[in-house]
């Protein structure tokens, strides 16, 4: 039997560490234990943080003994461990700013339940980030059940930053925008493979938002407002990411990172109730002109 898991503190975990991973998740224990186990195998990067923070239904899913053992592991490697319940849920975009909240690393990398990184995944991005100085970078995710579905028609869609990215102000219904076919299926892995990169290479381009796997510069995130929209939207929404990213792009930048070391699980979603889209009602917001 398992003895009791120790859960962290959060007055102890808030340090000025280079690096926090922020998991949400929700009635998925073996997907959980596959993320985590992701984390543990990675190197180049000493001491960063985990947070996880349980919606479940029922028992959080990092009791579960598999996510609990490598919940241990990662300790024993010498990363801290926060695990937290936060319920009763307020959407998607309360979890993320909740999460955020728990932080005060240099570095934050919002990862799904459901995203396994492959070693050097992390090293990667944090070399990309302080390399480009911009709001974020991430790693759109393979869906290794689409390896064989090649779909030219969407790599079309990439197009490398020459030098530092820049703030873009991206909105839907334009060339830019659909920049985000490129994450779909095993896209990715295709591009990657044509590009044909020595060992150790890395390629910066142009994105409008990615899904599962995104490193902030958290002063940054915090700077354009973070999560905090989440009160403007109603609780079932999705596509907070997006627009949280949407706000990053436009005043510092982002960029998607190839090689790409996430691959989704492709397990079924449990986010089930979709009304709304979170980027739509911020950014109509925005874009509404005010009275003079």
């Amino acid at each position: 039997m398992n003895r009791p898991l120790d859960l962290g503190a959060p007055g102890e975990f808030r340090a000025d560490r280079l690096l926090d991973v922020l998991i949400p998740t929700r009635n998925r224990p073996a997907e959980l234990a596959v993320t985590l186990a992701g984390l543990a195998a990675q190197d180049g990067v000493p001491g960063f943080g985990v947070v996880v923070s349980d919606q479940s239904d029922g028992e959080p899913a990092y009791a579960h003994p598999a996510a609990a053992t490598v919940v241990r592991a990662l300790r024993h490697r010498g990363h801290p461990v926060l695990l937290t319940r936060r319920l009763p849920r307020r959407g998607l975009a309360e979890h993320r700013a909740y999460l955020l909240a728990a932080s005060t690393a240099r570095y934050v990398l919002n990862l799904d339940d459901d995203i396994w990184l492959e070693p050097g995944a992390i090293h990667r991005l944090v070399t990309a980030i302080g390399e480009l100085g911009c709001g974020f970078v991430g790693n759109g995710v393979h869906g290794l059940s689409y390896a064989d579905d090649v779909r030219p028609e969407s790599h079309g869609h990439y197009e490398e930053w020459i030098g530092p990215p820049t703030p873009e102000r991206i909105r839907p219904d334009t060339p830019q925008w659909n920049r985000a076919r490129i994450h779909s299926a095993a896209n990715l892995l295709h591009i990657t493979e044509k590009l044909a990169l020595p060992p150790g290479a890395w390629r910066a381009y142009k994105v409008s938002w990615i899904g599962g796997c995104v490193l902030y510069d958290r002063a940054k995130l915090v700077d354009v407002g973070g999560f905090d929209f989440w009160r403007r939207v109603q609780e079932k929404h999705q596509g907070e990411d997006v627009a949280a990213q949407l706000a990053v792009l436009a005043r510092y930048g982002g960029a998607g990172i190839l090689p790409s070391g996430a691959y989704h699980l492709e397990s079924p979603t449990t986010v089930t109730d979709r009304d709304v889209e979170a980027w739509e009602v911020v950014l109509a917001e925005e874009d509404t002109p005010q009275p003079a």
